[in-house]
């Protein structure tokens, strides 16, 4: 009796599907992904297992490493409202471009005297080790550079809402990211100047780390 011969199919599969959802997947990810924004101080924060997010506006972030301070701002607004006020008091001019180059500033730390000069880098330098020294926050508690940024930042939030005729108006959100080897009477300085203007609720910026760690 004759063997009956089967026909073979063939085993090749259609990547082709697949392959449109792997790029889809990917340009999804990459369009939605938030990038790293560069510090003048990167500091290595303390480990915790709380989960809180910080507030996207409004928002007033004091860095904390190697014993200098340097000071974000989240909205380009309030960078600009408190750039023209601290130019006031100190009697420092600045041109509409360097106002315009710092209002694009996520974070700084250097003494107003030299912010001319930071402006004047390339973006790529400004960040460099040793560019930037910090904000000056000795002396009087309430004299200091580091307590008129916190002032003026924290009044032109006020204002910017006044002006849109908000109600209910809401002061400036401030978080501290200090550095978990830095030196205690560092922080308990910045502590004391935020206390000076009545912050006495901050956030502490922390790195993740798992409960059972």
């Amino acid at each position: 009796m004759a063997n009956i011969k089967t026909s073979k199919k063939s085993t090749r599969i259609d990547m082709t599907a697949m392959c449109d959802v792997a790029f889809l997947l990917l340009s999804f990810f990459i369009m939605t992904a938030t990038a790293k924004v560069p510090e003048p101080k990167p500091v290595d924060t303390p480990a915790s297992t709380v989960k809180a997010k910080l507030p996207e506006r409004n928002l007033l972030t004091i860095t904390i490493g190697d014993s200098a301070v340097y000071l974000g701002m989240s909205d380009r607004e309030t960078r600009i409202a408190a750039l023209e006020a601290m130019s006031l008091k100190y009697d420092i001019a600045f041109t509409p471009q360097e106002i315009n180059e710092f209002s694009l500033l996520d974070s700084f730390g250097v003494p107003l005297e030299q912010l001319k000069s930071l402006l004047a880098l390339p973006n790529a330098q400004r960040n460099r080790p040793g560019t930037q020294s910090g904000i000056p926050y000795a002396g009087d508690i309430s004299e200091n550079e580091l307590s008129d940024w916190v002032f003026y930042a924290s009044e032109a939030v006020i204002l910017e809402q006044q002006g849109r005729g908000v109600e209910k108006l809401k002061e400036i959100e401030v978080a501290i990211k200090g550095g978990s080897k830095e030196k205690y009477p560092v922080v308990k300085r910045v502590f004391d100047i935020l206390q000076k203007q009545n912050v006495n609720n901050f956030y502490l910026v922390t790195s993740l780390r798992s409960e059972d760690f």
